[in-house]
């Protein structure tokens, strides 16, 4: 206790010079922002900074989470503002080829036109956030093995876990500062979620790929969403006699939008950055997984873009797939650049080299840290032996949709019989529901052409694995061993493949649903193939955890003093890491040096549309968008146009910090206004999830102007601007 209780103090007693010597590097805890008062001051913020650390306050009590998107109430009867491209699964849910919201977009005119997002669609509201560090790592004997300690640390996470749902709530207990603390996130899941407005493609997806990731931006990167919840109030499943949720607070959205040089913050929940990962680790990711998974990523789409042309159905079937990967696609090839080419990974290297020689410089240093570095290196090098053949696993069994579900339908099989404590994460009772919706909305993307060509695609791999590195099951169930010639692999998957989707019924979704209350042995009677399948890999996969949780055991006793060494070598000038939990980053409105001779304007407006238009692929607005920008051309009066650029603006930079989750994060100014939603980072500083680029790195905002001129001139859609307060 006397340790945490040291390392929060120098936490919290650092947080301001960390601020001022930091720009807007950091990802705050809502509940850190009213130490940052002196920064926030220094750049004219004039409101509250206590403001961010009351969750059931304004503005933070009008954040959301979608559950990998941010979003947030734009209005009391539960209107929710995102990005467009949070919503590809709604849109999908709800197209045929005969009815493509995924090309027309959709806009509600009435309540009872707002189309259901479907099973496991969610709205999660933090209600609070509370430390518990002390309850799940404060007593731990040190005598404890590796795998003893990581048990321990999961029983009490569960237990936690259990008693704050009690209360109806969803919780769960994150790592900060890996595994230095431990904080108790608790939600209101919002179960009905409903489709309520999404422009057209050509304005929500303008730019598409070719400027996906990249400056200057032209993408109306927006969609609304209502919140559904009982006549009583209370979160319930989707239902006719449902009503809009009224949440107590809500933002307003801004008709003046961002100003150049404006301070402004976003508050989201942005997924992961790895800026304190070590230098190994690091390497690895520049050396082997980013470069293998863009490999695998290039010939995925290949496939899906050949199994689509001409298919409508299909590609309808396999778009959110299809952006998945083309967005994965650009980051990591923009990180990839900056660790490489960039010199992130050298910078890595010698920030390493320097805590070595900070830890190394006195002996008392060298005593209390001086095992670790070289103790994660080891357990980082063990990990690496076995990485091919456990990379493959898992590309074949995220390649098929059949395999997936067998897999966890048989492992769901083994823990149902234990005590709900004992179950493995995610097999708890707490998760059957989703895992059924999951299995319900699964059916809108399956098809079995694309399931095999994909399922054969990674048995390639699988096959071409050196001896030693085999996947024996998969081996013996489909013939193959090291070292075949290739037509005899092609001949011996083609007839393995032949088989297993002759004999299965895993893409009906009433028998994979019929099953999900079996018993191992009862699953296994079923005699389908892919059942069968799943439970010869069973025992590899099983293997797998075990060894994962006794490496997971090290690094729980090694990763919090190693962070602590960090901590203390920069004086506590270090913000935690993302983790999927609720954060606040502020900035200015500012362009950027991208490149020698280069210089980006902070905006774009509505002329570079005009400009980019083709008429085709990436760069087809709708004709009604184009007819709406001439009226604005020939003296239109609008309020949404800018004094000084003379246009209505589009998107626009920033300089704060953020990564993948905060996708749809409302960008607030001074008065908590919604002047913005962030979509999107630049090329060149992706690689930012590793390490800031202090100079360089900028976030993309969809500026709320053009959100509002859209609404007004080109999509009509008056209700909502109404319901909003939005007054012409």
């Amino acid at each position: 206790m006397k340790f945490l209780r040291l390392i929060a103090l120098l936490i919290a007693a650092l947080l301001v010079t960390s601020a001022l010597l930091f720009a807007d590097e950091g990802m705050w805890m809502p509940q850190q922002i009213p130490e940052l008062a002196a920064k926030l001051q220094a750049m004219g913020f004039k409101g509250d900074p206590k403001a961010f650390a009351d969750l059931t306050g304004q503005p933070m009590g009008a954040i959301v989470s979608l559950g990998g998107c941010t979003a947030s109430f734009v209005s009391p009867d539960g209107l929710i503002a995102t990005n467009h491209h949070c919503v590809t699964g709604t849109l999908q849910f709800n197209s045929t080829p005969e009815r493509n919201l995924l090309r027309d977009g959709y806009l509600a005119k009435t309540r009872t036109d707002e189309l259901w997002n479907g099973p496991s669609s969610r709205v999660l509201v933090t209600t609070s956030v509370t430390e518990v560090t002390a309850a799940i790592t404060g007593g731990i004997d040190p005598k404890l093995t590796d795998r003893q300690r990581y048990d321990l640390i999961e029983r009490r996470i569960k237990e936690r876990v259990a008693a704050c749902e009690k209360g109806g709530l969803r919780c769960n207990v994150a790592s900060f500062f890996s595994g230095l603390k431990y904080f108790e996130i608790a939600q209101m899941e919002i179960k009905d979620v409903r489709l309520v407005y999404s422009p057209h493609e050509g304005i929500g997806v303008f730019g598409g790929e070719t400027d996906n990731w990249r400056w200057p931006r032209h993408t109306g990167d927006w969609s609304f969403l209502r919140a559904y919840v009982g006549k009583d109030g209370k979160p319930a499943e989707h239902s006719n006699e449902n009503v809009p949720y009224h949440p107590k607070h809500w933002l307003k959205v801004s008709p003046e939008g961002a100003k150049s040089g404006e301070l402004v913050f976003v508050v989201g929940y942005p997924g992961r950055t790895l800026r304190h990962q070590t230098y190994s680790e690091v390497k690895e990711t520049t050396e082997w997984s980013f470069p293998r998974s863009i490999r695998l990523g290039q010939e995925q789409l290949a496939i899906l873009d050949k199994l689509t042309k001409d298919n409508k159905p299909v590609a309808i079937k396999v778009a959110g797939r299809v952006q998945g990967l083309n967005n994965s696609l650009t980051n990591q090839k923009g990180m990839l650049e900056g660790l490489s080419k960039g010199g992130v990974l050298s910078q890595k290297e010698v920030q390493e080299k320097g805590l070595e020689k900070w830890i190394a410089a006195t002996p008392e240093r060298q005593k209390k840290y001086g095992d670790i570095l070289p103790a994660l290196r080891t357990l980082q090098a063990e990990s690496e032996k076995t990485r091919e053949r456990n990379a493959v696993l898992g590309s074949v069994i995220s390649s098929s949709s059949y395999l997936g579900a067998a897999q966890s339908l048989y492992m769901l099989s083994t823990q149902r019989p234990k005590n709900d404590l004992d179950r493995e994460p995610g097999f708890q009772q707490r998760d059957w529901g989703r895992f059924k919706e999951g299995q319900d909305r699964m059916q809108r993307t399956l098809d079995a052409t694309v399931d095999r060509t994909l399922l054969r695609w990674a048995m390639g791999m699988a096959a071409a694995l050196p001896a030693g590195q085999r996947i024996e099951p998969l081996d013996k169930a489909a013939g193959l061993q090291a070292g075949m010639a290739k037509a005899d692999v092609d001949k011996a998957v083609d007839a393995f493949l032949d088989a297993l989707y002759a004999n299965t019924k895993m893409g009906d979704k009433e028998f994979r649903l019929g099953l999900m209350e079996k018993s191992t042995a009862d699953l296994e009677a079923t005699k389908d193939s892919f059942i069968l399948l799943a439970a010869a890999l069973h025992p590899v996969q099983d293997a797998n955890r075990e060894i994962a949780k006794n490496r997971a055991g090290a690094y729980a006793r090694l990763r919090p003093r190693y962070m602590e060494a960090l901590l203390a070598k920069s004086g506590g000038l270090v913000p935690p890491d993302a983790n999927s939990t609720l954060r606040v980053t502020y900035g200015t409105v500012k362009g950027v040096d991208s490149k020698d001779g280069l210089f980006y304007k902070d905006h774009t407006t509505l002329a570079g549309i005009v400009e980019k238009q083709t008429g085709e692929g990436d760069f087809n607005a709708p004709q009604f968008q184009l007819d709406a920008i001439k009226k604005v051309r020939d003296g239109k009066k609008t309020p949404y146009l800018d004094a000084t650029l003379k246009d209505v603006p589009v998107n626009f930079l920033s300089t704060v910090d953020t990564t993948g989750g905060n996708s749809g994060s409302p960008t607030l100014n001074s008065k908590g206004e919604l002047v913005g939603l962030l979509f999107d980072g630049t090329y060149e500083t992706v690689a930012s999830n590793f390490l800031f680029d202090k100079a360089k790195t900028r976030s993309i905002h969809v500026d709320s102007r053009y959100l509002l001129w859209n609404m007004t001139d080109v999509d009509g859609a008056e209700n909502l601007l109404k319901e909003m307060g939005i007054v012409r």
